[in-house]
């Protein structure tokens, strides 16, 4: 049961990142600091969500297919907001 329910977790995590798309066609999403909240908090949630995958596929022990993806696109997610966050730490320097 714990396997089925991390790999479902994982499989959801890959969705809700492009949910940014959708909510950035709003006007408000676009203004200085909506917009710096809603990157900041997909970054992290990108970041958690290749955390999540990584410990449920390392320590977890659940290793299926569809988990092997999950874990390999979260963690190109993860690589992708970490990268995000340093342009932006780099920038205000």
């Amino acid at each position: 049961m714990k396997d089925k329910l991390c790999t479902v977790i994982s499989a959801i995590m890959l969705f809700i990142p492009w949910t940014i798309l959708p909510l950035r066609t709003f006007d408000w999403a676009l203004e200085s600091p909506a917009a710096e909240i809603i990157i900041y908090s997909y970054a992290a949630f990108m970041i958690f969500s290749g955390i999540f995958s990584v410990a449920a596929y390392a320590a977890g022990h659940v290793r299926n297919k569809w988990m092997q993806v999950c874990m390999v696109i979260n963690c190109i997610y993860t690589v992708g907001a970490v990268g995000i966050l340093g342009m932006i730490v780099y920038g205000r320097l």
